[in-house]
C-alpha cells in the first residue's frame, strides 16, 4: 500500500508589494490581499520511492528559479530532484514575477521572492513527515467557466477574448487520496484556464480562481486540495479581465463545486453489492453491504524523458534589450509627466511586451542547441492515474490528443511545471498567428513531437 502526506505554507506577500500581470495596468503596488497565497505539497511513497508535487500560487518560475527550488527541496527532504514536480498556478494578480519596469514596492517583492524556496521546501518536509497509509482514485467532471481565448477581428488579426467556435477543454480531472479509513488526505484538481479573471484594474493580490476552488473542495470534502494548471495556453475565463473580486470568487467556487462533486464520488476500493436481508417494515427494506472485492492500485513510479523540439529565434537579446530600455525610459517620462490613463497604458504595454520578448530571447540563448531545444517531460504514476507535466504553456489540443491515445487507465496532462519556456501552440495556430505564437521559441512541429514523447513517458510507467 502507498503512503501519502500533505503540507501547506502561507506565502501571502505584504501589502504594497510590486504588483504586475498586465500591460494595460497603470498602478504599481498592491492595496491588499483578498485571499492568501499558498504553497501546497503532497508526498506519495511506496517502498523506497518518494514523489513530491508542489502547487504554488505564483505567476511563473523561470528555469533558474525552478532548479534552485527543487535543489533545496531535494536537499532538505531527501527526495531526488527528478522525483519532484514544482507547479505554479500562473496567477496574474500576484507580486511581479520577472522584469523591473515597476519601481515602487520592488524591495518588498524581492524580499518576498527570497522566501519562496524555503516555503516550498518546508511544505514538502511537512508533507513527508505526515505520511500515512493511503489509497488513491480518479474521477472526471466538466465545468464551463473556461473558453477558447483566441478570437479574431474582422480583418483576421487575433486578440485575447472569447472565441465561442474554438476548441475548449471543460474537463475537471480529480485525483482523490484517502487514508486507510477512507477519510480524505488530499484532492488534486487539474483544469485548463488562464488565471486572468482579475485584470489590469485589479490592485489586490489574489490567487485568482484556484484559491476559492481549493476552499470549496476543502470545506465540502475535507483534507487539502492542490491545483494543477492544465493545458491552458489557449484557454481563458469566460468572464475575465475584470476588477471585480466577486467574479473570480464565483468562477472558482463553480469549479470547486464540480471538483467536490466528483471527489465525493471517488472510492479507491472496488466493491460489490451484497443483499444481507429484507427487513420487514411498513415497506419491506433491503439491507445492503458493499463488500470490498479488489484493493486499490498502489503503484508509485516516475519517468523523466527529454524531447528535442525544433526552435526559432523570435528576437535577439540585443534587440529586445534596446526595446525594453527605451520602453522603460518612456514609461518613466510618462509617469513624471502625469499623462492620461490611456497614454500611460500604452507606455506600460510597450515596456511589458518588450520584457516578454527579452525573456524569450534570453531563454533561447540559454536552451537552444543549434536548431532545437531539449525539453524535459515528467510523468508520475499514482495508483491508476498518470500525471504528465511539461514546462510550457501548452494549447488544449495537446491534452486532448494525449488523453485520447494514452495507455494509462487515467491520464492527467498539465503545463506550468518544472520551469517555463513559453507557449507551445499547435501547428494550425502558427498559420493563424496571435500573441502566443509570436512569443514562442518553438517551431511548427513541436506540438506533435511533445504529444508523442508524453505518450512514451506514460507507456513506460504501465
Amino acid at each position: 500500500m502507498l503512503n501519502a502526506g500533505v503540507g501547506r505554507v502561507d506565502i501571502t506577500p505584504p501589502v504594497g508589494v510590486a504588483h504586475a500581470g498586465w500591460g494595460a495596468q497603470t498602478h504599481q503596488v498592491s492595496v491588499g490581499n483578498d485571499m492568501p497565497l499558498l504553497v501546497t505539497a503532497i508526498v506519495v511513497s511506496k517502498d523506497d520511492l518518494d514523489l513530491a508535487i508542489v502547487d504554488v500560487d505564483i505567476g511563473i518560475f523561470t528555469g533558474d528559479q525552478d532548479r534552485k527550488i527543487r535543489d533545496l527541496i531535494s536537499a532538505e527532504s531527501g527526495i531526488p530532484f527528478a522525483n519532484i514536480r514544482l507547479s505554479y498556478s500562473h496567477t496574474h494578480s500576484g507580486p511581479i514575477t520577472f522584469g523591473q519596469w515597476i519601481k515602487e514596492g520592488i524591495d518588498l517583492a524581492n524580499e518576498w521572492w527570497d522566501q519562496i524556496p524555503k516555503a516550498c521546501a518546508e511544505a514538502v518536509s511537512l508533507a513527508k513527515n505526515s505520511r500515512q497509509l493511503a489509497r488513491s482514485g480518479f474521477g472526471r467532471g466538466s465545468c464551463p467557466v473556461n473558453i477558447n481565448r483566441r478570437p479574431a477581428r474582422d480583418g483576421g488579426d487575433l486578440f485575447t477574448g472569447r472565441n465561442w467556435d474554438g476548441f475548449v477543454d471543460h474537463d475537471v480531472d480529480v485525483v482523490g487520496i484517502d487514508d486507510i479509513d477512507g477519510d480524505p488526505i488530499a484532492t488534486i484538481v487539474n483544469y485548463a484556464m488562464h488565471p486572468t479573471i482579475m485584470g489590469h484594474e485589479n490592485q489586490w493580490v489574489t490567487p485568482d480562481f484556484p484559491g476559492p476552488m481549493r476552499s470549496v473542495v476543502e470545506h465540502a470534502v475535507g483534507g487539502i486540495c492542490l491545483f494543477l494548471q492544465g493545458a491552458s495556453g489557449n484557454q481563458g475565463p469566460v468572464d475575465g479581465f475584470t476588477g471585480d473580486l466577486k467574479t473570480y470568487r464565483k468562477a472558482g467556487s463553480r469549479l470547486g463545486a464540480e471538483a467536490a462533486r466528483v471527489r465525493l464520488g471517488i472510492d479507491p476500493v472496488k466493491r460489490e453489492e451484497r443483499l444481507d436481508e429484507i427487513l420487514v417494515s411498513g415497506a419491506d427494506l433491503g439491507i445492503y453491504t458493499d463488500i470490498p472485492v479488489e484493493e486499490s492500485d498502489d503503484t508509485v513510479a516516475v519517468q523523466n524523458i527529454t524531447v528535442d523540439l525544433p526552435s526559432r529565434r523570435v528576437a535577439t537579446i540585443d534587440e529586445a534589450q534596446v526595446a525594453f530600455d527605451q520602453g522603460e525610459k518612456e514609461l518613466a517620462e510618462a509617469r513624471e509627466s502625469q499623462l492620461s490613463e490611456v497614454e500611460l497604458q500604452r507606455a506600460v504595454s510597450k515596456v511589458m511586451r518588450a520584457n516578454v520578448y527579452l525573456n524569450v530571447a534570453k531563454n533561447y540563448e540559454i536552451y537552444d542547441q543549434g536548431g532545437y531545444i531539449p525539453m524535459n517531460i515528467q510523468a508520475m504514476r499514482i495508483g491508476e492515474t498518470t500525471l504528465v507535466s511539461v514546462p510550457v504553456e501548452p494549447f488544449a489540443e495537446l491534452a486532448l490528443a494525449i488523453k485520447e491515445r494514452s495507455t494509462a487507465d487515467n491520464t492527467v496532462f498539465s503545463g506550468f511545471s518544472n520551469g517555463h519556456y513559453a507557449y507551445l501552440p499547435t501547428d494550425i495556430a502558427y498559420e493563424e498567428g496571435g500573441y502566443e505564437v509570436g512569443v514562442s521559441p518553438f517551431a511548427p512541429g513541436s506540438a506533435g513531437l511533445t504529444v508523442e514523447a508524453c505518450l512514451e513517458a506514460v507507456e513506460d510507467l504501465q
